[in-house]
């Protein structure tokens, strides 16, 4: 008995392949982000994504673009929401903590360590571009908003890492680090309204 394939098209291969790739990511950590893996979950050949790729390193790029995008997105949703109704920036930690320990964080993790450092390019920029969209409207006060983002992003990134013994070690809460960055930036934020 053979299993007959739905033919897709290429944009179609490319999200199935995107998305296997994501939840790989989340199941089994960055290592098993494989284009074999991938092809795998998706029931396609591994010749089939190298052709949608090229490499496992396009692979994994084309998924930190997607997941950047689709991150910043959210967060700077979320930051207006919060600018414009002048309300606790608590979900903008939340959101940025959460992406980073559903796996965005190990990713980025692995890809340094693995020398892949410029496959971290689409975050960079993802944020970078998040970053000027936000300053536009960014009032003056204690902290500029890169340097709010810089503060949010690398606590985010060091608690999806370590954060868990950490707080376990120091006889903390696991929630303590997002709680003191949305401190921080309550802080910052009563600062722009002094």
């Amino acid at each position: 008995m053979s299993i007959i394939r739905k033919r897709l098209s290429p944009e179609e291969s490319r999200e199935a392949a995107i998305e296997a790739a994501r939840a790989l990511l989340v199941e089994e950590g960055p290592q098993a982000v494989t284009l074999k893996a991938v092809a795998a979950r998706i029931g396609r050949t591994h010749a089939n994504l190298l052709h949608h790729f090229g490499s496992a390193g396009d692979l994994q790029r084309a998924l930190i673009k997607h997941l950047a995008d689709k991150i910043t997105a959210q967060i700077g949703a979320a930051a207006k929401r919060a600018r414009e109704t002048d309300q606790n920036p608590r979900e903008v930690v939340d959101m940025t903590f959460d992406a980073f320990a559903r796996g965005a964080g190990a990713m980025a993790s692995w890809m340094i360590l693995t020398g892949n450092q410029d496959a971290l390019d689409p975050i960079l920029e993802a944020i970078h571009n998040l970053v000027e969209e936000l300053s536009e409207d960014h009032a003056p006060g204690r902290m500029t908003i890169h340097e709010e983002t810089l503060q949010l992003v690398l606590t985010a990134l060091g608690d999806a890492l370590l954060g868990g013994p950490m707080a376990k070690a120091l006889g903390l809460p696991r929630e303590k680090a997002r709680e003191l960055a949305a401190n921080v930036l309550m802080a910052s934020h009563k600062g722009e309204n002094a």
